[in-house]
Formats: C-alpha cells, structure tokens, sequence
C-alpha cells in the first residue's frame, strides 16, 4: 500500500461549502475579532485537523481493512496499457486525490478500470470519466 502525507498546496485542495448556524458564526467572528484565529476559515480548517487527528487511528485501520491508498495516487496511460496488456483490471480506491492523466483515452480507461471509489477528490478528463459514469462510486 503507498501512503504518501498530504501537505495542502494551492493546486492541492477543494473548496466545500458549509451551512452554520448564526449563534456558531458569532462565536468563530468572535475569536477572529479577538485575535484566536486569522480568519473564519483558519479557524474552521484548524477545527477540521483537529478532529482528523483525534480519529487518526480509525482512518488508518479502516485504510488498511479497506485496502484504501492514502494521500496522492496518479495513474499514467503506460501504467493502464501495461495492465491492458497483462489482460488484468483495476479497482481504484483512494483517500486523497486519484488522478487519471490527461492523455488515457476513454477506450483504454473503460477497458481497464472496474471501479473507482475516492474519498476526496478525482480528477480525469470529461471523456474519461464519462465513459467510468456507471463504475465511479
């Protein structure tokens, strides 16, 4: 299993959007306005790691139960040829980021992986993950 630690860059993270209530949205302004935090979004990203570090444990089973790869996994077009070739498939399963690179055909992406579950984020051309419509979970 390849564990690579995810270190967010520019180009590294998702943008979610969260509903909070006006009496929890006081309370963070509060502690920004006070000097705790920089921002709303220090505060809420530090809260985030906190809590990830307090399950850190139950990730890192559940990682290993679920044969998952953490972190950052690319997927070339010689790496899907070469699994072509060898008559074999793929289950991709990934917490972090799955990317699937830019010049795999759909032909040859549709022929080889079975399925695709990612916790976080999947990146593939539009074509490629049209033809995985039906495999990507």
């Amino acid at each position: 299993m390849s564990v690579t630690e995810l270190k967010p860059r520019v180009g590294d993270s998702e943008k979610i959007t969260i509903n909070l209530g006006v009496v929890d949205l006081g309370q963070i302004d509060l502690l920004v306005q006070e000097g705790f935090y920089a921002n709303r979004t220090d505060l809420i990203r530090t809260a985030i790691r906190n809590q990830l570090g307090v399950h850190a444990d139950v990730v890192k089973q559940t990682v290993t139960r679920k044969s998952l790869v953490l972190g950052l996994q690319t997927y070339s077009r010689q790496q899907l040829e070469k699994l072509q070739a060898a008559n074999e498939t793929l289950q991709i399963q990934v917490v972090g980021l799955a990317t699937i690179a830019s010049d795999v055909p759909p032909e040859l992406a549709a022929a080889v992986i079975e399925s695709v579950t990612v916790l976080g984020a999947f990146h593939a051309t539009s074509a490629v993950k049209a033809a995985l419509a039906g495999r990507i979970h």
